[in-house]
């Protein structure tokens, strides 16, 4: 499977308004509700999405992809989420018969052994059902940040995404810094994973995540076995 490769954000994009979260979100929102939702993966930056979109709306969609191997305080962090901000979470799953194939063919942790490896494991376990989460969508939302690493430098707060079907994405805190972020958490005392108290700033599946060492930059803990050029696992392509 091909790298993500980074590219600015295509001008065609509808969007002329502000960088300002809200008022990405205010547009979106107005734009393609009831059509639009958030991927949210329980992320520090998608609990301040969430929250904001629900200043804006009450009738927010929300989806979350469960790949099987998601730390037990993600889990737990969802559901107080859900409680919190009064939200249904929608879940998406990968395909058994895949899963069952891959592990039977190239054991549990064949991630760990080629960055080919661990593109497959993420298409099965994330893209293939990111894929059916926005089929019946016109727009979807992120966390995602242009400081959280070197893939994400680029984001726009709102882009055509050609890797799934020229929808609108929509990235509202693509300028928000890690201090603005923990700050709006603070302030409005929004549930979140536990795991970010035990140095764990980023969080994906299990094995995949580690805690940081003083230093590092955010995302030195997702897949820390590869360079840092090749952190996405392919939810947010680039072409």
């Amino acid at each position: 499977m091909s790298q993500p490769v980074q590219k600015a954000a295509d001008s065609a994009s509808p969007y002329t308004g502000s960088d300002d979260a809200d008022a990405v979100l205010r547009w979106g929102l107005s734009e393609y509700s009831p059509d639009v939702a958030l991927a949210c993966s329980f992320s520090l930056e998608d609990l301040c999405a969430l929250h904001l979109m629900k200043q804006i709306r009450d009738d927010v969609r929300v989806f979350a992809l469960d790949t099987g191997r998601l730390n037990e305080e993600t889990y737990e962090c969802a559901d107080r989420v859900a409680r919190k901000l009064d939200v249904e979470i929608e879940w998406f799953f990968p395909r058994h018969d895949a899963v069952q194939t891959l592990v039977r063919e190239k054991g549990t942790h064949s991630f760990r052994e080629s960055v080919e490896n661990r593109h497959e494991c993420c298409h099965i376990r994330k893209v293939e059902p990111l894929g059916r989460a926005l089929k019946d969508l016109r727009a979807w939302i992120t966390g995602q940040r242009r400081a959280q690493g070197v893939t994400r430098t680029e984001t726009a707060v709102v882009e055509i995404d050609d890797a799934h079907g020229n929808m609108i994405k929509l990235n509202p805190l693509a300028t928000w810094s890690d201090a603005e972020v923990w700050d709006h958490v603070r302030k409005h005392k929004l549930p979140y994973n536990r795991l970010h108290d035990a140095g764990y700033p980023s969080i994906g599946c299990a094995p995949c995540t580690r805690a940081i060492k003083e230093g590092e930059e955010l995302r030195a803990g997702r897949w820390w076995w590869e360079n840092p050029e090749q952190k996405e696992c392919g939810l947010h392509f680039r072409i």
